[in-house]
């Protein structure tokens, strides 16, 4: 059975403040785009379950990865007998798009059909949780406002139909825990779903990402991908995420090529 993950971009992003536990709670909007993985998981006679990664490389800590990650949880709680497991990677990694979050998403929902366990909904999404802040995110795959550590969801009312997007990932890997270790969490004076609530045009003012400011420091080819955009004729474009990719939004499809700045997508929604 094959699913192709799909990745997210964040509309806003506010650090507001930084939880007992070490954890930051957020708010943001997440988005659903087309830019995909493929993973592919079958059974097997051989008392092994294999994994293998084809595409963009994943890094090798040591440590199962996400996938590997979700089929152990499955496996154990549902006795799931082998499998032979193929991810072709393509959505970048470090970028801020939430591409393993989503493979692991993908994942519970292969298995659920796969040996027909009926998980309802609700158990998807807490088995997700289990694997990271927004792999939950990932079962319900639609545009969602988000609170706490990326695990509280909310519905929220958003038409971006017809818009052109383009999206730049610059070849930067960013880390999401160096990220955090420099921003300084506070309450936003306005939050997302009311600056969200007003035309698109209004947003560059007023939509920011909190981990902008210390990550254009860090790495000033992400800010001039920003830039750019807007030079382009973008309505709005922001960073998604902890970066490093970056994306703008259009009323027309822009006439500029991008592709002297990384690799990149575009697509309406």
């Amino acid at each position: 059975m094959v699913i192709f993950p799909n990745a997210k971009i964040n509309l806003g992003l506010h650090i507001t403040e930084k939880r007992p536990d070490g954890y930051h709670n957020i708010e943001s909007v997440f988005i659903p785009v087309p830019i995909n993985d493929a993973l592919e998981i079958t059974k097997n006679q051989t008392n092994k379950t294999n994994f293998s990664s084809t595409g963009i490389k994943i890094p090798a800590d040591g440590k199962p990865n996400l996938v590997e990650r979700a089929f152990s949880i499955l496996q154990s709680k549902y006795q799931i007998p082998t499998v032979d497991i193929e991810l072709i990677k393509n959505i970048p990694i470090g970028a801020g798009l939430g591409g393993g979050s989503a493979d692991a998403a993908a994942c519970i929902l292969i298995l659920n059909k796969l040996f027909d366990l009926q998980l309802s909904h609700k158990e998807q999404l807490n088995l997700a949780s289990q694997l990271g802040a927004d792999c939950a995110f990932f079962i319900k795959n639609k545009i969602m406002y988000i609170e706490g550590i990326g695990d509280k969801f909310t519905d929220i009312t958003l038409d971006l139909s017809n818009y052109h997007f383009i999206v730049i990932y610059p070849d930067i890997h960013v880390s999401t825990f160096d990220a955090y270790k420099h921003v300084t969490p506070k309450k936003p004076s306005n939050n997302i779903r009311e600056i969200l609530s007003k035309p698109i045009e209004t947003w560059k003012n007023q939509l920011k990402n909190d981990f902008e400011i210390s990550i254009f420091k860090q790495y000033p080819k992400i800010e001039k991908i920003k830039n750019q955009l807007y030079n382009s004729g973008a309505i709005y474009a922001s960073m998604s995420g902890s970066g490093s990719t970056v994306y703008g939004i259009f009323k027309n499809p822009p006439e500029t090529s991008f592709e002297n700045l990384g690799k990149n997508w575009s697509f309406v929604m």
